[in-house]
């Protein structure tokens, strides 16, 4: 591969030639690895190796954006970029302030997947195979693995150069029972900051997870209507990020007048005790970094506290336009997008409640563990629970088959009533926006009770 290094110098150098308001210029190598089962089958390894970059050019409020795969030529490049942002802009550029940054910021410390000889990582995945095949009534199966490391390089026209280096390692296992025509499947979804001893040792989670699948065969369907709803970590932290999170995305909100009136700041959503928070600077979680891709220093956003919007995340851009600071949210999957505004740890503080108060006094309700997917369109949201058990005076009684839920998520931040004190993060998940995904994220909550709760059955 070029050395990147040298390429960046030489390019930091160049940067004050181009006749701009604003320069960027990313450069990033990659290695990732990909094993996916199929059934009782290995389908595929895939191993890749990419190198490029894209430079970024703001000319009167105009952006050019040119990417490419090969570090030859950058000097065209840049002027390329230029002059797109030439040919678009007409207005003022308008860029919150950030103070210039030169830092090399290595790999957090772990197990390096990269490291881990193949043979070794598909023993453990054959393993794991066999485990959900020797379970009576499994139908089909699929397994997918993932690691990476990436490096990267951002320089920009106010003098900022930083380096950065991160790994990732995902691994989602689903399991697929059926009898008389009856289908029904479990899942398990996990990640790491690139430590790859966080996908071993799973064998007994394997093992139950394939035979709930094979238990939910026999599992009564819950019947329709408003329930008292207690949501374990991974399924109020999807609906924290997906029904929410997004909504505080500030180019989102720019670009909406409707969401600009209502996401307005100071509005009161929940209770006093709901607090939650966006930030990338939590250690060892897939959504963390130090500086996001605008060469902005991560941040703590309080999106919600004590039950009032007060704050959003921002790209630089949208945080002078909306007159707010920037939080360091600006992010791209990769080269080939520019950045723009995601979330990173997405999560509900814990308050002082236990798992056995916040079911204690409900009479009957539906405890909902895990998730398969959802949709939301603006405020509205559906998600389908992964597990889900009834709950009758205060104790976990039945299983039940998988439940969907359904509302609408202002209405349900203010019917939460009791917050656990059980933070948990989920690390198996990507968030897509705009064509990139899936980028690296994590997202989590205590337990939570939601009065009032709308879910589908018979």
């Amino acid at each position: 591969m070029a050395d990147i290094d040298a390429i960046g110098q030489e390019l930091a150098n160049s940067l004050s030639k181009y006749e701009a308001d604003y320069l960027e210029a990313h450069l990033e190598e990659s290695r990732n690895n990909q094993i996916t089962y199929r059934g009782k089958k290995l389908e595929s390894v895939d191993k890749s190796t990419a190198i490029g970059g894209n430079v970024r050019a703001l000319v009167k409020g105009g952006w050019g954006f040119v990417c490419f795969n090969s570090l030859d030529e950058l000097p065209e490049r840049l002027a390329r970029a230029v002059e797109q942002a030439r040919f678009v802009g007409g207005e003022k550029s308008n860029l919150a302030e950030v103070e210039p940054v030169v830092e090399k910021v290595p790999a957090e410390d772990g197990k390096n997947p990269l490291t881990i000889p193949l043979v070794e990582k598909k023993q453990l995945l054959d393993e794991y195979n066999d485990i959900i095949w020797s379970t009576p009534g499994i139908q089909t199966s699929v397994i997918s693995y993932g690691d990476g490391a990436r490096k990267t390089i951002f320089l920009n026209s106010r003098g900022s150069y930083i380096e950065q280096e991160r790994r990732d390692v995902t691994l989602r296992l689903t399991a697929v029972a059926a009898r008389d025509g009856e289908v029904q499947q479990a899942g398990l979804s996990l990640g790491s900051r690139g430590d790859f001893s966080a996908i071993q040792h799973l064998n007994s989670k394997v093992e139950e997870m394939a035979q709930r699948a094979v238990d939910l065969l026999s599992a009564p369907q819950l019947k329709g209507g408003e329930y008292t709803v207690v949501l374990d970590p991974v399924l109020a932290g999807v609906f924290v990020h997906e029904a929410f999170g997004h909504l505080s995305e500030a180019d989102f909100v720019y670009e909406n007048d409707r969401m600009r009136q209502i996401m307005v700041l100071g509005k009161e959503f929940g209770s006093g005790e709901l607090d939650i928070v966006d930030s990338a600077m939590v250690p060892g979680l897939r959504g963390s970094y130090k500086y996001d891709d605008e060469g902005v220093p991560s941040t703590k956003t309080y999106l919600i506290r004590e039950g009032k919007l007060v704050g959003r995340l921002h790209s630089r851009e949208t945080a002078a336009k909306m007159n707010e600071a920037p939080t360091g949210n600006a992010r791209a999957i990769s080269y080939r997008h520019p950045p723009i505004v995601r979330m990173t740890n997405t999560f509900i503080e814990p308050k002082t409640a236990s798992f056995e108060d916040i079911i204690a006094d409900v009479k009957e309700g539906v405890y909902v563990k895990n998730w398969y997917g959802g949709t939301t369109s603006m405020e509205m949201f559906t998600f389908s629970g992964g597990e889900a058990y009834m709950i009758r005076n205060g104790k976990i009684a039945e299983t039940l088959r998988p439940v969907v839920l359904t509302g609408n998520v202002f209405a349900t931040l203010k019917n939460i009533d009791a917050i656990g004190n059980d933070l948990d993060m989920n690390q198996g998940g990507g968030c897509g926006k705009a064509g990139q995904m899936p980028l690296p994220v994590s997202n989590g909550s205590p337990h939570i009770r939601i009065q009032h709760c709308l879910i589908g059955g018979k």
